[in-house]
């Protein structure tokens, strides 16, 4: 099969690896659809994971043979599918407090190192090999492109069940970018009041048309000053910060009122200690928490709303590229003003 192999520093390459074979308790994928995120990104300009890697977490595509075990009554050739991507073990603490994104085991699978071949969690390449306790099918009528985002979706997910949030709370939400834009449509499914710190204007109109109550200028207006006004000086209840300035972090903090929720939904880069009024957070009992990746129960919400059609994911699709045009997709995802691009295997 062909995959887009990640050999170098902003080097990739498109190279012959053996298709997998499926064991007896795994389904073959063929890949439709894989999106870039923003960690494939950071790989490409630099990994701190062993190379040879292939990349891409956020694909969808359809079963194409099934491992003697697999129960033939839930998967059967043919269906579109995606899968849980964490290779949670099952029997670490953090596991069994249904915490898999935080399974003990995770970080030293071979999808980080691998000493003995190619590293990655595989999705840009034609096919990948999937536990099948790990596949969740979808209906035909639910694109690949569209399927492919139901890893993002879940992460967004994960942040939204941390945030608690209740019917009219205010919610700040920080860039507006893929994730971002996904914070807003979803919070708002939950009945809050949405507000956007986003310096790009197509990108808070963008919020707008999924239902974004308010959006500002963080370059215009001061984002702290602004949510207090916005918000009768009581600050925001809940604040999702998805961008990755430290300086940006120590706002977010700023932001949430009494007994309220900062999720730092991004990594960090660099990642520099912030300053924190802890005096505030003790009497006002404010919850600074983060967010990564998304549990088994998050991906099934994701699956389940994607599936039901309940929300729409086709405007933040800035480009699709066939595989073998690799470097040009890389070249767009890496622009700053670019929403989610996506890889195509047919």
């Amino acid at each position: 099969m062909k995959a887009v192999v990640l050999v170098d520093k902003k080097k990739m390459e498109i190279q012959d690896v053996q298709t997998p074979v499926p064991k007896d308790d795994e389904v073959l994928l063929k890949i439709r659809a894989s999106g870039i995120c923003t960690n494939d990104i950071r790989d490409y300009l630099g990994s701190k994971y062993s190379l040879p890697r292939i990349g891409g977490h956020e694909y969808s595509g359809e079963i194409v043979a099934l491992g003697k075990d697999v129960d033939i009554n839930q998967f059967s050739v043919g269906q579109r599918a995606v899968s849980y991507i964490i290779p949670a073990c099952g029997e670490c603490h953090y596991c069994r407090m249904d915490k898999q994104n935080l399974c003990e085991k995770a970080p030293t699978s071979k999808i980080f190192f691998s000493d003995e071949g190619i590293s990655g969690y595989g999705g840009f390449a034609e096919y990948i090999t999937i536990k099948s306790r790990d596949v969740y099918t979808l209906p035909d009528n639910i694109s690949f492109e569209t399927a492919a985002f139901a890893e993002p979706v879940a992460c967004v997910l994960n942040s939204l069940n941390h945030a608690k949030i209740e019917i009219g709370d205010d919610v700040v939400v920080i860039g507006g970018g893929a994730m971002g834009q996904l914070h807003v449509m979803l919070a708002k499914m939950r009945g809050a009041r949405v507000i956007l710190s986003e310096p790009d204007e197509k990108r808070r109109e963008l919020a707008k048309t999924y239902g974004c109550d308010i959006v500002f200028n963080p370059f215009v207006s001061d984002p702290v000053e602004f949510i207090a006004e916005s918000t009768k000086s009581k600050g925001a209840d809940v604040v999702f910060n998805t961008t990755s300035n430290p300086i940006v972090a120590e706002q977010a903090v700023k932001m949430t009122g009494p007994s309220g929720r900062c999720i730092m939904f991004s990594s960090i880069h660099p990642n520099e200690p912030i300053s924190v009024d802890a005096g505030y957070v003790h009497s006002k009992e404010t919850i600074i928490t983060g967010s990564v990746s998304p549990t088994i129960k998050s991906f099934n919400q994701a699956v389940n709303i994607i599936s039901k059609d309940m929300i729409d994911v086709s405007r933040l699709i800035f480009d699709t590229y066939d595989y073998i045009e690799y470097e040009k997709a890389f070249k767009a995802a890496i622009k700053p003003d670019t929403l989610k691009v996506i890889l195509k295997f047919d």
